[in-house]
């Protein structure tokens, strides 16, 4: 076999090939995008880089034909809490059914990740956000969210015989918009909805600013500890809301203030998968017309849970149940053209959010799993933490 460094566009055009070539037979694959393959390993686009970096490789057999792919990357953000050493990520996995070849690829990401100080290598996860290309697939192998990893189901064995192990499962939940909620959520709807200090608004396009900052108050307060310490500024929250602003929804993207403060946040996309599955990849000007044409047509039956949170001082006093009940009179209450709905992975180190989305009456779709391998084999391990 034939290990090869993407340094050209030849060969980072391979990179994109190797996905497609094993996975197009797959039930339920949807090609991703190119461009948000590319934008992850371009220094211009991926913030990351100012903290770190990253090599990839594609594998060919003896006949030069595409076999295999694999990014590392070590990025100083990426931080758990309890790691006793610098963990570093593999990631943009692929490969044939041989473990040798596997071994292969994982071996070349672990040298290269051990000669720049890394003691172990989590996987298959992002150079960036969590909220894409994180984790491996092992259970729901139907169509996958938008910027969520899809792989074969032998590669869990690939995975594990290498000796990568559990370090967290990620689960996804879903159900049927029209399903009602339980009697719970309207009893504590109403302990809340009677305070004026409290108030719950959907999103408005052409106010996106005073929503971007409210965004990135709810989330350093929420999130930024359990993400490595990183907070997210204003500048970075409005850039986010204006590339989502071509796909955003008014209607099922909501903030709760108390006293005017935004103190909690429900963000739901349509899932951009439903109009991807139809352009092979390609973004160009003919595939914007299509996907204008078929969000005007409402061809979009799903909706997709992005983030769901409220800060610390106000968690457990019904702000969730507030929330939701105000969300559902939009969006069951025939104002919207939706008919399922699907979260993005919840961690099940986050009991909390898994009872939230468990006592909404949703259950899981789909389960990915992130990995980590120790490079000392006879150190003791440990799993993420429970927040």
């Amino acid at each position: 076999m034939q290990l090869i460094i993407v340094n050209d566009e030849q060969t980072a055009r391979q990179f994109l090939d190797v996905h497609v070539e094993l996975n197009k037979k797959v039930p339920g694959w949807i090609r991703p995008l190119d461009k948000d393959i590319n934008s992850v390993f371009d220094p211009e686009k991926n913030k990351a880089f100012r903290h770190g970096e990253c090599t990839r490789w594609i594998l060919k057999d003896d006949k030069g034909r595409l076999a295999g792919r694999i990014a590392a990357f070590v990025n100083k953000k990426y931080k758990t809490k309890g790691d006793e050493c610098p963990v570093g990520g593999v990631g943009f996995f692929d490969c044939i059914d041989q473990q040798e070849a596997a071994n292969l690829l994982f071996d070349t990401a672990r040298q290269w990740l051990q000669e720049r100080g890394m003691g172990a290598m989590d996987g298959p996860i992002n150079f960036g956000e969590r909220n894409n290309w994180w984790g491996l697939l092992t259970e729901g192998f139907h169509e996958p969210l938008y910027c969520m990893n899809f792989n074969p189901p032998y590669y869990v064995r690939l995975f594990e015989e290498y000796g990568f192990r559990l370090f967290f499962n990620q689960i996804c939940y879903g159900m049927k918009v029209s399903d009602q909620l339980q009697p719970k959520f309207f009893s504590r709807h109403a302990a809340i909805a009677a305070d004026p200090a409290f108030k719950a608004v959907h999103i408005r396009k052409n106010e996106l600013a005073r929503f971007a900052e409210a965004f990135s108050i709810v989330y350093n307060k929420a999130w930024a500890q359990h993400m490595g310490g990183k907070d997210m500024a204003k500048g970075q929250a409005l850039a986010l809301f204006k590339q989502m602003k071509p796909l955003l929804d008014e209607k099922i993207a909501w903030f709760v203030y108390h006293n005017e403060d935004p103190i909690a946040i429900w963000l739901n996309l349509p899932d951009l998968n439903q109009y991807i599955k139809h352009m092979n990849g390609k973004f160009g000007l003919l595939q914007k017309l299509k996907f204008l044409w078929l969000k005007q047509t409402g061809y979009c039956k799903k909706m997709v849970g992005i983030i769901f949170g409220i800060v610390p001082e106000f968690q457990g006093k019904g702000v969730d149940a507030f929330m939701i009940v105000e969300g559902a009179k939009l969006i069951q209450g025939g104002k919207s053209n939706y008919e399922e709905y699907e979260m993005q992975w919840v961690g099940d180190f986050n009991p909390r959010m898994q009872n939230v989305a468990e006592s909404l009456g949703a259950v899981p779709t789909r389960r990915l799993v992130t990995y980590r391998y120790l490079f000392d084999r006879t150190a003791p391990y440990k799993r993420h933490p429970i927040l």
